[in-house]
């Protein structure tokens, strides 16, 4: 679709919003090119400077375009996808990618497991665990942070580990001898509350995505209960969906 028409059963700015997402999807548009301006892009698809505005604006908040004060409206860098099929960490995807990997630890520690810690590792509420609150980076941009509860026999070695240069499951992995199986993973959006957001340098309020997951090692014990804030539009999810073929 190349052109808005101002009949039909889509409302002019959505269907700018979806001509505007094509030059993106095909390269036209590419990461940091400035996009045309609202007049000019009303000029061009014959609407009104209020319909373009609403577009983009949708689009920004959509993590597709960025504006800076004075200058216009850019096309964002390409968002972070993670595939939810496979088990990987965060190292892990960010180099699948291309990209530059980066952690900074923010706190490492044993600490006492809370109710909900307890119950999700199924340990007594209490126990000792291994706490660790990361800043995940992409070629140096913050893109999320990072909190795992840990509990198995020995965790309190990983306070001597240097985990800003190594990857916590190869880890595990490798070295503590844990291979990791499966794990199940929420996904909720949201919005970052002003200490979240001044970490990870986005507006207060913006897009977030929260994950919660569960890691399992061999015979289905779970190991990690990890907690997760990622900037909503630096990231996205993927997963392939197959309809279940009904018995004639």
């Amino acid at each position: 679709m190349s052109t808005v028409f101002r009949k039909g059963p889509l409302p002019r700015y959505y269907q700018l919003k979806e001509i505007m997402r094509e030059k993106i999807r095909s390269g036209e548009w590419k990461p940091g090119d400035l996009i045309p301006s609202e007049r000019e892009l009303g000029e061009q698809y014959g609407i009104s400077r209020m319909t373009a505005r609403q577009a983009i604006t949708e689009l920004v908040n959509e993590g597709l375009f960025y504006r800076e004060q004075g200058k216009g409206t850019f096309v964002s860098r390409h968002k972070i996808t993670q595939q939810l099929i496979h088990l990987t960490g965060f190292t892990e995807d960010i180099r699948a990618r291309g990209q530059r990997p980066g952690t900074k630890v923010l706190e490492a520690r044993m600490s006492p497991a809370d109710e909900t810690t307890a119950e999700r590792l199924r340990i007594k509420a209490g126990q000792p665990i291994f706490y660790l609150q990361r800043l995940r980076l992409a070629d140096d941009e913050p893109l999320a942070v990072e909190i795992s509860h840990l509990s198995f026999m020995g965790c309190e070695k990983l306070l001597e580990e240097d985990l800003e240069n190594n990857s916590l499951y190869r880890l595990l992995e490798t070295k503590y001898g844990l291979p990791l199986m499966e794990a199940e993973q929420e996904i909720e959006a949201g919005l970052f509350d002003e200490e979240a957001a001044q970490v990870l340098k986005v507006p207060v309020n913006s897009a977030a995505l929260f994950t919660r997951r569960i890691t399992y090692t061999e015979r289905d014990l779970p190991i990690e209960y990890a907690k997760a804030m990622y900037c909503g539009n630096k990231y996205t999810y993927y997963t392939n969906l197959k309809r279940e073929q009904l018995m004639p």
